[in-house]
This record gives structure tokens, C-alpha cells and sequence, in this order.
């Protein structure tokens, strides 16, 4: 006799499962972490405090935390809805740039005084930009099958050559001392900031958002099409559901939301197009959308908190001499173990007695 390990497909987890298993995660990769921080001869407690204070400490230091975590909210609604269906859509990064790209393109060529005007032509072109991008993608999976992590990821390489051609081409301010970037947005261009910090009028735009996608999911046709699509794609195609369709339409929607984000970031925040601008927030916000559960009103809390990581980093690097990568490899460790967690939330292992 002895004991073995069987493993179970749950039917469905428990809310307090899912709860532990999140939180266990989370707490276990700062765990990891601390052992990271601990090899590179820092205190993990003190690097942890370091972090906190730098994102918390003061009201100056808590709007720079607001100020990262905009971009990432805003992004993750946009990988949630096709993460909700069951499509990888891994090239938010990509179509945030190309969204940023047409809303410089329209200041450049279509400039205006008109402040409303201006910025809704901005948003605009943004938002058709970055689903223009996502589409490709989203028809190629469509009409061939052609895999959507590989296509979106490689999309996401064109993005920024495409842009870095620009700022370091034709449209690069002589004034800028020969660093890639486009000449400053007038005034016409920018979004508002508020409360004399440098948050953005982009934060009533993440709110809204963060609304609509939470009535589009839970409560529309549509979602409920979205959420059978992603559970069960065969039942759908039983049910009269097209799903070539659906696929095009979600990637169309998901970059043009991206698009919109990366034109938020250089209208609210950069004032102009530069390379680089968008630190690699599609990525992380794949972190971001993960950790809420495909959650709309969840993920503003988790971008909240991945926003305090990622001002916590130069921290990291001018007080304790770490590398601004640690903050990454940090960011890295909760995406492995929240993923992890996955398994436990859909499978129970039960010990058993065997002969």
C-alpha cells in the first residue's frame, strides 16, 4: 500500500478558492523576490519599504503612482476583451504606438485651436490606428487560422520601428539636440492635467471605460456571445455564433482601445511623440489584466499596485544601487506564479491510497 496523487478538474472553483489561490500567489512571489533581492546583497524588508515609500510617501509620490498606473488600466481592458474570448491579443504594445503615431500625424499635419476638436481628432485617428493593427491579426486568425500571439508579438517590432523611423527621420525637432523625438504639442493638443499634479483628464477616460466594459461583459448580448466564444468556441458554432467575425470585431476593439491609450500617454503626459514613450506598458498590463481575473473593476486596483512597483524601481536603483531591471524581474515573478495559481484554481490534487 501506498500513497499517490490524483489530480481533479474542478467544475467550478469557489470564490474562496480562487481568493486563497490569488493571494497565495502574490504572496509567494514576493517571497521569490525577497530571495532575488536577498542574492544581490540587499535587505528584501528594506527594498520592500523602499518601494512603499516611494509610492506612497507623499502626495507627490502618490500621484506618480496614479500617473503609471493610467496607462496600464486603460491597456488591460484592452487585452481583457479578447483575453476574456479566449484570443491572445499580446500586441497592445505595438498598436499603443501606432495609436500614439496617428494622433502626432494629425497635430503635425491637421493642427487646430480648438481643443476639443483637436484632441477628439486625436482620439480618433488613434483609436482607428490601433485597431487597424490589432485587425490584421485578428483577420489573419480569422480567415487562416494563423496564430495570434506570433503575429501580434511580431506586429509589435514593426510598431516600433515604424515609429523610431519618424522620430529619428523626418519628424524630429532640430531643436530636440538630436534626440529621437517630434516636436512639442501645442497647447490645443494636451489634455488637461489635474489637481496641479500630472495625472490627465486620461483618468475620467479610464473610469469611463472601466464602466462601459463592465455593463459590455456582464450584462449585454454581446458579452455573454464574448464570454461562450471564449469558454467554449464548438457550443458557440452550434449555437449560430459567428466566430470569424467576433474575432476581428474584439481585435478591432481591443487595439483601438490600446491606440487610445498611447495617444492619453503622449497628449497627457509626453507632449510630444518620442521613442520609447510607452516603457513597455502592454506588456505589463497582460500582468495587470491577469491578476484582476479578467476583472474590468478589479484591474484598476491591480494597475494601481503594479503602478507603485513600477515608480518603486528607480527608487530601487538610486538608493540601494540595483538595476532599474529589478523592478521587471520583480513584475516577472508575480505574472509566473499568478499563472501558476491558474492550475490550482481549475484542478484539486486529493491524496489517494494505492496497492
Amino acid at each position: 500500500m501506498g500513497i499517490g496523487f490524483k489530480v481533479e478538474k474542478r467544475l467550478n472553483a469557489p470564490a474562496w478558492v480562487r481568493f486563497a489561490v490569488t493571494i497565495s500567489s502574490i504572496l509567494l512571489s514576493f517571497v521569490a523576490g525577497g530571495i532575488f533581492l536577498y542574492t544581490q546583497g540587499v535587505s528584501p524588508i528594506d527594498a520592500y519599504g523602499t518601494i512603499l515609500r516611494s509610492a506612497f510617501g507623499s502626495y507627490f509620490d502618490l500621484s506618480e503612482t496614479v500617473v503609471k498606473a493610467l496607462p496600464l488600466a486603460m491597456v488591460s481592458l484592452a487585452v481583457m476583451l479578447c483575453f476574456t474570448m479566449r484570443v491572445w491579443n499580446i500586441g497592445a504594445e505595438g498598436q499603443a504606438l501606432m495609436g500614439a503615431w496617428a494622433a502626432a500625424a494629425m497635430v503635425r499635419y491637421f493642427p487646430m485651436d480648438n481643443r476639443v476638436a483637436m484632441l477628439a481628432l486625436m482620439a480618433l485617428a488613434a483609436a482607428l490606428a490601433g485597431g487597424f493593427w490589432a485587425g490584421i491579426a485578428g483577420f489573419l486568425k480569422a480567415r487562416w487560422n494563423v496564430n495570434e500571439i506570433i503575429t501580434t508579438l511580431m506586429l509589435n517590432y514593426i510598431a516600433i520601428r515604424f515609429l523610431e523611423y519618424f522620430v529619428y527621420g523626418p519628424w524630429r525637432d532640430p531643436a530636440a539636440l538630436g534626440f529621437p523625438m517630434a516636436s512639442p504639442f501645442p497647447a490645443s493638443a494636451r489634455l488637461p492635467l489635474l489637481w496641479g499634479t500630472r495625472i490627465h483628464m486620461g483618468l475620467y477616460a479610464v473610469l469611463l471605460l472601466t464602466v462601459i466594459m463592465e455593463i459590455v461583459l456582464r450584462k449585454t448580448r454581446w458579452g455573454y456571445e464574448i464570454r461562450v466564444l471564449g469558454s467554449n468556441a464548438g457550443a458557440a458554432r452550434y449555437a449560430g455564433m459567428n466566430v470569424a467575425s467576433s474575432v476581428v470585431v474584439v481585435m478591432f476593439i481591443s487595439g483601438a482601445i490600446a491606440g487610445f491609450a498611447g495617444m492619453c500617454e503622449i497628449s497627457g503626459l509626453q507632449g510630444r511623440l518620442q521613442a520609447g514613450f510607452s516603457a513597455q506598458y502592454g506588456y505589463t498590463a497582460i500582468i495587470v489584466a491577469w491578476l484582476a481575473h479578467l476583472n474590468p473593476a478589479l484591474s484598476l486596483v491591480v494597475a494601481f499596485l503594479m503602478g507603485a512597483l513600477l515608480v518603486g524601481g528607480p527608487a530601487l536603483q538610486i538608493g540601494m544601487g540595483l538595476p532599474l531591471a529589478s523592478a521587471m524581474i520583480l513584475q516577472g515573478l508575480i505574472l509566473f506564479f499568478v499563472l501558476g495559481g491558474e492550475f490550482f484554481q481549475k484542478y484539486r490534487i486529493k491524496l489517494e491510497k494505492r496497492r
